[in-house]
């Protein structure tokens, strides 16, 4: 059966900027708990209707519905219109709108997932950090973690490559390269801002990923489990960005939603 689609949510209005907007996909049962998907896309491309390039509107958030989750798609403001932490601030706001207005279309707050991938999971972990209180879980697929150290990542021979060019995807999001920002770089990397207290966290990552390297979730991992946060690591062999040469996309989608069933008590996952 079909979902009930509530198509552009106005839930932010910021001065001097557009409406912000979210698609709220409804499960038949309700109330329902509600996982909170963060697109991907280098913080300056990328729509709340695009789950992953290979996974369409239907294969993902329908796919999310028929396991009793409401999902609530949100767009944020891209590195060409602010920057950091302005696209954190809007996933923190979508989160807030969903507290007070969720419960009016069969949505229940209590038990909410952020759930990113790419960029749009580094945003999920950061709004998680700081704004935990109601925020259930965490599921982060491939996600920048510690921007100071993605530059010897990327190129361990030569990380000024990366932490010098004003061209980068990072650059775009903080306003300068992230080697003449280190403060800022470091205050938009989740791994750096872990603290004790936090949700519970799934983080999956391919071991062939060349755009974001898997030390960047391992140091995740690190920075999490020192804090006595719970966490789950799903390493995937052979896969790369956006889960291209995983050998079974269905198995990690599979284990996101066990994972948000297990956090939010939800019957079915």
């Amino acid at each position: 059966m079909t979902a009930e689609v509530l198509r552009d949510v106005v839930y932010a209005e910021l001065q001097g900027f557009r409406p912000l907007s979210l698609d709220l996909h409804l499960p038949d049962t309700r109330p329902a708990p509600v996982v909170v998907f963060v697109h991907g896309g280098g913080w300056r491309l990328g729509s709340r209707r695009t789950f992953t390039p290979a996974l369409s509107e239907s294969e993902s958030f329908g796919r999310i519905t028929a396991a009793g989750f409401a999902v609530a798609a949100v767009d944020h403001r891209l590195s060409g219109e602010a920057r950091y932490p302005a696209p954190v601030d809007d996933v923190v706001a979508a989160v807030r709108w969903l507290r007070e207005h969720g419960p009016e279309h069969g949505v229940d707050p209590a038990r909410l997932v952020l759930w990113g991938e790419s960029s749009g999971a580094h945003l999920a972990a950061l709004a998680a950090i700081r704004e935990p209180d109601g925020v259930a879980g965490v599921v982060d697929w491939y996600g920048p973690a510690d921007l100071t150290r993605l530059g010897r990542d990327l190129f361990p021979e030569e990380p000024e490559r990366f932490d010098r060019d004003p061209r980068t995807r990072e650059a775009g999001l903080l306003g300068a390269p992230v080697g003449e920002r280190p403060d800022l770089a470091a205050a938009a990397s989740p791994a750096r801002q872990v603290r004790a207290g936090l949700p519970p966290f799934l983080v999956a990552h391919g071991e062939a990923d060349d755009l974001m390297p898997i030390a960047q979730s391992e140091a995740l991992v690190a920075a999490l489990t020192a804090h006595d946060v719970p966490v789950e690591f799903v390493r995937v062999p052979g896969a790369g960005h956006f889960w291209r040469g995983a050998p079974d996309v269905a198995a990690l989608f599979a284990a996101a939603l066990a994972f948000a069933g297990r956090v939010t008590g939800a019957a079915r996952h």
